[in-house]
């Protein structure tokens, strides 16, 4: 699975995509907002994990995620 965290312009917020090993979109939330987007794909256990790897991360960064 890979995050990518993206830089928001004008009235849109940032926002983080998490995307499965075929690159397909699994989840797209806003930065601020993860919680239900998160446990609708079952990883609402490792919310916190994934959120302080968002915080770090630097805009347009790819990572991969490993559980």
């Amino acid at each position: 699975m890979y995050i990518i965290k993206v830089r928001g312009v004008a009235k849109i917020p940032d926002y983080v995509q998490l995307r499965d090993d075929a690159f397909t979109l699994l989840a797209y939330f806003r930065v601020d907002r993860p919680d239900k987007s998160l446990e609708k794909i079952g990883l609402g256990e490792k919310a916190e994990y994934i959120m302080q790897l968002v915080k770090e991360m630097p805009f347009g960064q790819i990572k991969k995620l490993e559980f």
